[in-house]
């Protein structure tokens, strides 16, 4: 059984879309921080999305007992495409049905140059997939982004988009998976410790 340990990275303070662009977190609440590191495993693999905001997350929560895996690109936020850095009220008065349209109904609605749900899901599954396969009896600790975590709470709940975007996400949360033969289980969405 492989067990997954999504970490969301720490807080950017922007109030702006940020998919792929590449802001800083701010990693200033060191209690939070120390009380994730106690309740993640000693032992396991640390990957994280190669965003500076995830990488210095996972830095942070890095234990000389983890062994740090090359990041993933595939890891990254959603692609917002054009919509990257621009205010919900500008996206709105832009894109007023399209905007409606990719929050509302999640799947193959696209961001204007960036991509759907569907797109971003089939691309994380992919990293996923590979790593059960590698490490099938692993603990993975995987530092990424809101929207990644849920594609990973869609699939192993076996809900729809809609449903899964309705869990929270809190930035420095703990979400544990647990992957075994095809089979998934949820421990724990949005803990935290």
């Amino acid at each position: 059984m492989t067990v997954w340990h999504w970490v969301r990275h720490g807080p950017t303070h922007e109030k702006t879309f940020v998919g792929w662009r590449d802001v800083p977190a701010d990693l200033s609440d060191a209690a939070l921080i120390a009380r994730v590191c106690a309740h993640l495993p000693r032992r396991a693999l640390l990957v994280s999305s190669d965003l500076i905001r995830s990488v210095a997350t996972a830095d942070a929560l890095a234990h000389p007992d983890h062994h740090r895996l090359p990041h993933e690109t595939d890891l990254r936020e959603i692609d917002f495409g054009i919509w990257d850095g621009m205010h919900f009220d500008a996206i709105t008065a832009r894109d007023p049905r399209l905007s409606r349209a990719f929050w509302e109904q999640p799947g193959d609605v696209q961001a204007p140059d960036g991509e759907s749900w569907n797109q971003a899901r089939a691309r994380v599954d992919g990293v996923v997939d590979r790593l059960n396969t590698r490490h099938p009896d692993a603990q993975i600790i995987a530092v990424a982004h809101f929207g990644v975590i849920l594609t990973q709470v869609q699939r192993a709940l076996g809900v729809s988009a809609t449903q899964a975007m309705a869990h929270k996400i809190d930035n420095i949360s703990v979400t544990t998976l647990h992957h075994n033969a095809g089979a998934w289980r949820t421990e724990a969405i949005n803990h935290l410790p």
